[in-house]
């Protein structure tokens, strides 16, 4: 016995796409209008507030201190020295610094000396600095540059 298919009998059933497809487009439409919508924004940054004034706020130290020492004057035993253009006492030297220092993050100091002074004193100077809290040591040239930075 053989079946025929062709021809009679009933069909299989057929699924309409139509309404899926009109789904899918309007799903489409909402997406597009989704982003268009959305406005661009640009990278978020926190900008630094500055501190709340206080009355414990200390103005930030110079950037360098510039240790000057020059002729002394008539009979005294020691030159005249001065740390950034304020006059310091031979004797008070080493407090001065140790109090600027204590302060700062940044330990270097530079020495400038007139060209006539004995080497013994600058060499005075830098020890009292090393003693007082001092890392680096520079030394000034006459044209302002600074020579290398010794350890």
């Amino acid at each position: 016995m053989a079946f025929s298919t062709a021809g009679g009998g009933p069909s299989a059933p057929q699924m309409n796409v139509t309404p899926l497809i009109d789904v899918l487009l309007v799903l489409l439409i909402i997406f597009m209008l989704v982003v268009i919508e959305q406005k661009p924004k640009g990278l978020e940054a926190q900008i630094p507030q500055p501190a709340p004034p206080t009355a414990h706020n200390v103005p930030p130290p110079d950037t360098t201190i510039v240790i000057l020492v020059h002729h002394a004057k008539a009979g005294a035993e020691h030159p005249q020295v001065m740390i950034n253009k304020e006059a310091v006492d031979w004797d008070h030297l080493r407090d001065r610094l140790r109090d600027i220092y204590a302060i700062r993050i940044e330990r270097i100091a530079y020495v400038e000396a007139d060209d006539d002074i004995d080497f013994q004193d600058v060499a005075d100077v830098i020890a009292i600095a090393r003693i007082a809290g001092v890392d680096r040591v520079g030394l000034l040239t006459e044209d302002g540059k600074h020579a290398p930075v010794t350890g």
